[in-house]
């Protein structure tokens, strides 16, 4: 009994050992930074000369006046459902398609997961030249991104794109740990292939759906790479996200105080929507 205790400290233990450096990390780049915007969202501060007034919450409550948020908190709700849907419906699909162990699936996989390592920047990059030359020479269309109705959509897919490998390999593993009794039951019982997957594969890779869906809902919330290198906000605000809103008032309206406050916002939104959705979908895992 002694023993076992000493060994389940040990592995505590090594556990908390493994996770320090990483939380240092976080703790460091952005708990720290996060805490000490806080006090600046109280003042009126154009970011770079000492002088600050202090106005109290008159920053938060000029948030919910702000006629320009409305546009681009709509703009980053609906940049995020596009490209929350399409990660894991494509991560999803590739999984399936490669989830078995083979030489050529461990190729197919590495080709699916490679997009995932570029930089966001590259990404956008590469498409804006695809958008605005390859399909007018190939199809005569002119680029989506300079369309008010198709910019958010030609972003979403530019950020699917890159992800969808990502989501793929947290499906994989998931696929891989349903245990193969289960479809073979089903089998017996007369189970056709596409009843199989919706009542045995879908409820048991629920923890994958959780990882997925709240990592790639805090990635899209918070989107500001894929906008900001691809269209600038444009075509007029059509492809603005919170993200780039808080980094003009910073950087370009020169308003610190006020961009701080509709982060910090935007953080506690993000937060109280991860933990509901979150717990949401801990209540629909099965246990194998």
């Amino acid at each position: 009994m002694i023993r076992n205790l000493k060994n389940s400290s040990k592995r505590k233990l090594c556990n908390v050992l493994f996770l320090l450096p990483a939380c240092i990390v976080f703790a460091v780049f952005v708990l720290v930074p996060f805490l000490q915007g806080i006090p600046l969202s109280l003042y009126q501060w154009d970011g770079y000369s000492d002088t600050r007034t202090f106005v109290g919450l008159s920053n938060y409550l000029q948030v919910f006046k702000d006629p320009n948020i409305t546009e681009v908190v709509g703009n980053t709700l609906f940049f995020t459902l596009l490209y929350l849907i399409g990660c894991n419906v494509i991560g999803l699909l590739l999984a399936l398609l490669v989830k078995k162990t083979s030489k050529l699936n461990a190729v197919l996989r590495t080709i699916f997961f490679m997009p995932f390592v570029l930089s966001m920047i590259l990404a956008s990059f590469m498409f804006t030249y695809i958008y605005s030359d390859v399909f007018y020479a190939l199809l005569g269309i002119k680029s989506f991104l300079g369309n008010v109705n198709y910019v958010n959509p030609a972003i979403a897919a530019i950020a699917i794109w890159k992800d969808s490998g990502y989501c793929m390999i947290i499906y994989i593993a998931s696929l891989q740990m349903v245990p193969n009794e289960y479809y073979e039951a089903a089998r017996i019982e007369g189970c056709s292939a596409i009843k199989s997957f919706f009542n045995i594969t879908m409820p048991l890779i629920v923890p994958a759906f959780t990882a997925n869906i709240t990592l790639i809902l805090a990635w899209g919330m918070q989107a500001f790479d894929y906008q900001m290198a691809a269209t600038g906000g444009g075509p007029g605000h059509a492809s603005e996200t919170v993200g780039m809103y808080i980094y003009k008032n910073i950087f370009v309206y020169h308003n610190a105080g006020y961009g701080q406050a509709i982060g910090i916002l935007l953080t506690a939104g993000l937060a109280v929507l991860t933990v509901l959705l979150t717990s949401y979908l801990r209540r629909k895992e099965v246990e194998m």
